[in-house]
């Protein structure tokens, strides 16, 4: 009896001494779908089994509009989530909306993390202008070049191991646009030419190779920039008067364009990389492809980009406890040190030592096109811009009607710079 009753004793003292580990809860917001949406799922629940101390609760909404409303309204009246994924294009809006709270140095060194560990363009865009840091990058993700080899055996644009070689201005792209039309691609050039996103993607890679700006200083388009808007929109409707591309092609057309082997070149955003590499191994492709950075066609490097990022809304007027922060960034840190998984999506790390990793440098075609960190273009630093933003509506309204014809380039310019004008900052 003596015995058991030492046992007891024992046992209690056991569970005083060492209590079972508090669990904390961090609600999470994400808007990825698809092969993404897969992705991240397996991340959340890898984190979830090595983390008994913390859990994620995952939640996905539409991507857009409604994942912004829905953040800022929930956020506003303080029940909104822990942490969100954020398009670094749409910081500016958020920095004007009030939404989000700063993300210290502190902050970062719980989660393992320093400013130096991310790329300086993506830095820079997740941070306001004063320098002050309020997302942490996760990617970069930019448009691309995809090609379909078999068009272009035995040109000048194929090398002996079989790389796209030999585009280094508009009139040598727009030459293997030609040669691809002749060997029968119809049209030789795919991209969404009936819808904001590959509209706007093109417009502004092309008008950032001038050394463009779309806003300075609050104002739409003003002084030369009008002049290289135009030449911009020109390029894109000279692609259509020649047959190069289609009419009001919608995404999935556009895609299916490209991987149906219609057309000899697809310029896409990198999470469509994932689309191919399932093709290819499912012996549905039907050709030889790869993919590079947009080559530089005009003046300067450049290609549209954006990230996609961690954030940690407001809570009303209430301040997220320090358990839960540390929480929060722990799970930002983890998240970050596991790129490497994401970046099977297409995307580049943001995260400098995943993205210089022997891994990484070994994935393919991402290794290929990682140059493009250097000359990554982001949306203009305005509240109008952004992805889902007033920009993306008036290229559709405006740029679209132009290559199809309806508009010249000036007057597509012009009204584009009308219409925005009375929303600038």
């Amino acid at each position: 009896m003596k015995v058991f009753k030492s046992i007891l004793i024992a046992a209690a003292a056991s569970s005083i001494a060492s209590p079972v580990l508090a669990e904390t809860e961090v609600v999470w917001w994400d808007f990825f779908a698809g092969g993404d949406g897969v992705r991240m799922k397996a991340l959340i629940d890898q984190f979830n089994e090595e983390h008994p101390d913390i859990t994620i609760n995952g939640t996905t909404s539409e991507w857009g509009v409604p994942f912004y409303t829905k953040v800022r309204t929930a956020a506003a009246v303080g029940q909104g989530p822990d942490v969100v994924t954020y398009h670094l294009s749409r910081l500016p809006r958020a920095l004007s909306e009030g939404v989000l709270t700063p993300i210290t140095d502190s902050d970062l060194e719980t989660a393992g993390l320093s400013r130096g560990d991310f790329f300086e363009r993506a830095s820079k865009a997740a941070s306001d202008e004063e320098g002050t840091l309020y997302a942490v990058p996760f990617d970069i993700h930019s448009v691309v070049l995809y090609y379909n080899k078999s068009y272009l055996e035995g040109t000048e644009y194929l090398d002996d191991d079989g790389k796209l070689t030999g585009i280094e201005s508009l009139d040598d792209f727009n030459n293997a646009l030609k040669v691809a039309q002749d060997n029968g691609a119809q049209p030789p050039l795919s991209y969404q030419t009936g819808g904001p996103g590959g509209v706007w993607r093109m417009f502004y890679t092309l008008l950032s190779q001038q050394g463009g700006a779309f806003i300075e200083n609050g104002e739409v388009l003003p002084g030369d920039n009008f002049d290289k808007a135009v030449q911009a929109i020109e390029i894109m409707q000279g692609w259509g008067d020649n047959g190069y591309q289609p009419e009001n092609a919608e995404y999935e057309a556009s895609v299916a364009l490209f991987t149906s082997g219609k057309s000899a070149f697809q310029v896409n955003g990198v999470w469509e990389v994932p689309t191919m590499i399932d093709m290819e191994k499912a012996g549905t492709l039907g050709f030889e492809w790869g993919a590079v950075q947009v080559p530089t066609l005009l003046d300067e490097e450049a290609v549209w980009a954006d990230s996609h990022a961690f954030a940690i809304p407001i809570q009303g007027d209430e301040k997220m406890s320090e358990e839960k922060r540390e929480a929060v960034m722990t799970v930002i840190g983890w998240m970050e040190k596991q790129a490497i998984d994401w970046a099977r999506a297409g995307h580049i790390p943001a995260y400098t030592p995943v993205a210089e990793s022997d891994e990484f440098r070994q994935m393919e075609p991402n290794a290929t096109y990682s140059s493009l960190v250097d000359i990554a273009a982001y949306d203009p630093r305005s509240s109008i811009a952004g992805v889902a933003s007033p920009v993306y509506d008036a290229a559709l309204n405006n740029i679209a009607p132009a290559i199809h014809g309806f508009l010249s380039p000036e007057q597509a310019a012009e009204q584009m710079k009308s219409e925005l004008q009375s929303l600038r900052d």
